[in-house]
């Protein structure tokens, strides 16, 4: 499966916003960009990505806010990318949340480093948070470590949405876990009734990837009105 990592770009200057776009997909990245904290915000909880590049110098909000909200719900790295040189400043934003701090003018070299960094620190801590972080059943692996789906040793492709959403449910397999508790570990305490629809969709989309007969599921079972359970791993 092997996702590009997904990094949204919350930048209202659009000649940079471009260039950090252009840099990030050149180098294996896919990039999604907002011009405004609203839709910043808006495009994390629908493509839940792997890491935030935040301007703090917003036309409808301040960064913090957008720091502070995020860490309401997520660890997702968050890189600060900001004009605000001061000490203060770096500092208001380090504690508010937010992995690390560029100050512009910044170069390519410095920008992908900082996110490779920023990326296997957070790789690392889930890793050491799951102490089960292979899954199988029958003729399904999900590797939590590797981000890889097999089904009968073939490579499964998942969207990021997808791909959240099993692993979360191979992580408490043989438990069912509500719609609210799913919708709200995946798309945070904001999330409306909206995402109802969004989680039946998604769901069906993953059935028709990872069952023989999505009308008779092996491993994915939902519990009526309640939520949905994974069988349980046999590892």
């Amino acid at each position: 499966m092997n996702l590009k990592p997904t990094i949204v770009i919350i930048e209202d200057e659009k000649n940079i916003c471009d260039f950090i776009r252009t840099t990030l997909t050149t180098h294996g990245y896919k990039a999604i960009t907002a011009s405004s904290g609203q839709e910043g915000l808006s495009f994390i909880t629908s493509h839940l990505p792997d890491l935030i590049l935040l301007d703090l110098g917003l036309p409808d909000m301040d960064g913090i806010e957008i720091i502070k909200n995020v860490r309401g719900w997520s660890l997702i790295p968050i890189i600060v990318i900001s004009a605000r040189s001061q000490e203060e400043e770096k500092v208001l934003a380090l504690d508010s949340g937010c992995d690390d701090y560029i100050t512009k003018p910044f170069g390519t070299s410095e920008l992908l480093a900082r996110i490779r960094t920023s990326l296997r620190r957070y790789q690392a801590s889930q890793a050491m948070a799951d102490p089960h972080p292979l899954y199988t059943c029958d003729d399904l692996t999900i590797d939590l470590s590797k981000r890889l789906v097999t089904l009968r040793g073939q490579e499964i492709h998942l969207t990021q949405v997808e791909y959240k959403l099993v692993s979360l449910l191979a992580k408490n397999s043989g438990r069912v876990l509500t719609y609210d508790h799913i919708i709200h570990t995946i798309w945070g305490p904001y999330a409306d009734n909206s995402n109802n629809q969004i989680l039946r969709v998604n769901m069906a989309h993953i059935r028709r990837k990872l069952e023989n007969n999505p009308a008779e599921p092996r491993y994915i079972f939902t519990e009526i009105g309640v939520g949905y359970r994974m069988k349980e791993s046999q590892t």
